[in-house]
């Protein structure tokens, strides 16, 4: 059977870092993933997925990592259940983390933070918009393409079919030499 799970996102908040009565280190926490396609009203929508992740790891995760933080995660699907207070069967899935990876420096994330591109839009469903739209200017992204959504830091991957070519009304002189077969 396979059960693999790989996930870029964005930590929706801290994590939780708590102890079992064994001493055992474990922290939860929340991705933001955005999804690869926009909606109907042109919106990128993002899944907010719920993992977890047990032992060193646990307390290293919740050292380094923050609100905001880019992450990477792997490890594999599990459920579970339990019967809450009022007598119900409660169903939770969840991803338990094996490893993780920081995918930018803490002087991205620290800029990141200090110009607002952490911060949830609250009349969207994505995560990372800033509340001022473009950032302050500081940011390299900011002088590439941007789609009518707002900067939220990440560079917008959409694809671009448009020709590079069409308004620069030169010709592209190529000799058999530059072919590389």
């Amino acid at each position: 059977m396979i059960n693999n799970v790989v996930l870029v996102g964005r930590l929706t908040k801290d994590p939780d870092l708590r102890y079992t009565g064994n001493g055992t280190a474990v922290a939860t926490f929340t991705l933001a993933v955005n999804r690869n396609f926009t909606n109907q009203t042109g919106d990128r929508e993002a899944d907010f997925i719920n993992c977890v992740i047990w032992r060193k790891s646990a307390e290293t995760l919740a050292n380094y990592a923050h609100k905001g933080t880019l992450l990477g995660v792997t490890g594999r699907i599990q459920t579970r259940n339990y019967e809450n207070q009022q007598g119900q069967r409660v169903y939770v899935t969840e991803v338990v983390a094996d490893n993780f990876q920081l995918l930018e420096s803490r002087s991205a994330s620290e800029k990141r933070q200090q110009t607002g591109g952490g911060n949830f839009n609250s009349n969207q469903n994505n995560f990372g918009a800033a509340s001022g739209g473009q950032s302050s200017g500081n940011n390299s992204f900011d002088n590439q393409k941007q789609s009518s959504q707002p900067f939220n830091g990440m560079p917008n991957f959409d694809r671009d079919t448009a020709d590079p070519f069409s308004n620069s009304g030169t010709s592209i002189d190529i000799s058999d030499d530059d072919l590389p077969f």
